[in-house]
């Protein structure tokens, strides 16, 4: 189990036009070759979007994408003639596939706070597909076949502990709270923006500090093809 802290995550965004980004995974110019990607995982970007900011219309291929909202509201528009609002506890997932073209905006008036995933699919190419699940329960993981993952969200109260999946990569992110990671003996305290890498995790138990949202990434030992 390795930790990575919230204040190490690499700033990127425009705050000047009202866009706050840290990532975990090297980025942009903050290229570091020993920090590409956790099994499928190769962006957990937390994003801050100032009431009218946004990102215009870019590209993406061969990613899939998953983004949970914290607060606010995000509009999604894309390509392939999706419009969507995605709201705090929705899961929105965009297979760029072959290629697709998207735009991410707060359009609302109150601020917004969304964590987007980037995962590497089993195999490249395909067509484009949108998909938004409102409301995911906590005993309902979204399944991401294409990049052999699961997305488990957990909420924990004060006190409560719950199971983390075992998988041959498991990767932690604390959206908020505070929590306890118990791994073979090894105890860990993460909070808000840390995450933890779990190899072969078998058994790890988590432990609220204070009342929590987390998402937990399952994965296969898969990788995707031509790699």
């Amino acid at each position: 189990m390795s930790l990575h802290r919230a204040g190490d995550r690499y700033p990127g965004g425009d705050p000047d036009a009202g866009i706050e980004t840290r990532h975990a995974f090297s980025f942009g110019p903050h290229y570091d070759p020993d920090n590409l990607r956790f099994g499928a995982l190769i962006a957990c970007n937390e994003e801050r979007l100032a009431p009218g900011a946004g990102f215009d219309e870019h590209p993406h291929s061969h990613t899939e994408i998953v983004t949970w909202v914290v607060e606010g509201e995000l509009t999604h528009r894309d390509s392939a003639g999706h419009a969507t609002l995605v709201r705090p506890g929705d899961v929105q997932h965009l297979s760029s596939a072959g290629g697709v073209r998207h735009v991410e905006r707060n359009d609302g008036t109150a601020p917004l706070t969304f964590v987007q995933m980037w995962l590497s699919p089993l195999e490249p190419g395909g067509e484009p597909s949108y998909e938004t699940v409102r409301g995911l329960a906590d005993a309902t993981p979204y399944a991401l076949p294409a990049a052999g993952a699961l997305l488990h969200v957990r909420r924990p109260a004060a006190g409560e502990r719950t199971a983390v999946p075992d998988g041959d990569s498991v990767y932690v992110h604390v959206v908020r709270g505070g929590v306890r990671l118990a791994d073979d003996g090894a105890v860990a305290e993460l909070g808000p923006g840390d995450a933890a890498r779990i190899t072969d995790a078998r058994g790890v138990d988590l432990t609220a500090v204070t009342a929590a949202e987390v998402l937990i990434w399952e994965m296969t030992r898969a990788v995707p093809a031509g790699s």
